[in-house]
């Protein structure tokens, strides 16, 4: 029996972006393959470090001086540590070169950094878009905000973005869940920067990209602080907890990892006679 090999799509690429692609593709009836260069990583099964606890670890979770040496990249932030270096870029095998500092951090498997992400997540608004035409240089946008202001709404309803509408003027309100709640000493800091600054200057709660109620047949963030680590509750935006469970919904999608991809051929679209 010959495999068939047509699809309708292709996507190179696992991630936030590939997710979402995918989804998306396979939502609209096409039949598409999704490729990944690194291993599959199956939601809730293969988060093997979710559930320990600092002490199940040889050294409680923190780094040593073996990954400092053989992470040169990572070991500059706070990513490098023993809870989850299978999901990181083994930097010997695949070196990348600097001309100038440039932090890659980088993640073979499915999900890619999805699953590593910091989930802070902002609108950018006018002063963005209209910013090189003001000052002056660059490149001006083609576009400004309230053309892309639907699809952030189309993006956040889905992913579930947990924030406050602060009505900050450079900083455009969105569609949220309900926000996670400031503690006592954070509700008076704000209290007290809106007052000392006549309401022009704020102290807000972030906009993460971490559920704060049921969202999508997703459990609501546990605040246990191991996003890092893969969420069994599904609590933050990820490609496993997301927009791969959507896509495998249709039954368009075809998930093939360890396949990277060497070159694309492709025709213009208009054969000759």
């Amino acid at each position: 029996m010959v495999e068939n090999n047509v699809y309708d799509a292709i996507v190179v690429g696992s991630g936030i972006s590939g997710g979402w692609a995918a989804k998306e593709l396979t939502e609209k009836g096409l039949k598409t393959i999704m490729l990944e260069r690194g291993r599959n990583v199956e939601h809730i099964k293969d988060y093997h470090a979710t559930t320990k606890d600092p002490w199940e670890f040889p050294h409680a979770g923190g780094r040593t001086q073996q990954m400092i040496q053989d992470y040169p990249v990572l070991r500059r932030d706070y990513p490098l540590n023993e809870k989850n270096l299978d999901f990181w870029v083994n930097e010997k095998e695949s070196p990348y070169v600097e001309i100038k500092r440039f932090d890659w951090y980088r993640g073979y498997h499915v999900g890619g950094r999805s699953l590593m992400w910091g989930r802070q997540s902002y609108r950018l608004g006018d002063l963005d878009f209209e910013a090189n035409l003001r000052d002056g240089h660059g490149v001006d946008w083609p576009i400004r905000y309230k053309d892309i202001a639907p699809w952030y709404s189309y993006v956040e309803k889905f992913a579930g973005i947990s924030g406050n509408r602060d009505g900050v003027p450079t900083l455009p309100d969105g569609d949220y869940l309900p926000p996670m709640p400031m503690n006592v000493i954070e509700r008076d800091l704000a209290a007290r920067i809106r007052k000392l600054y006549d309401g022009k200057r704020y102290f807000i709660i972030g906009r993460t990209a971490n559920i704060t109620v049921p969202h999508n047949g997703r459990v609501n963030c546990q605040y246990q602080n191991k996003c890092w680590l893969g969420c069994n509750f599904g609590a933050y935006f990820s490609t496993q907890s997301s927009t791969l469970p959507a896509a495998v919904k249709t039954g368009n999608l075809t998930l093939r990892p360890y396949s990277i991809v060497t070159r694309i051929i492709y025709d213009n679209g208009h054969p000759e006679g």
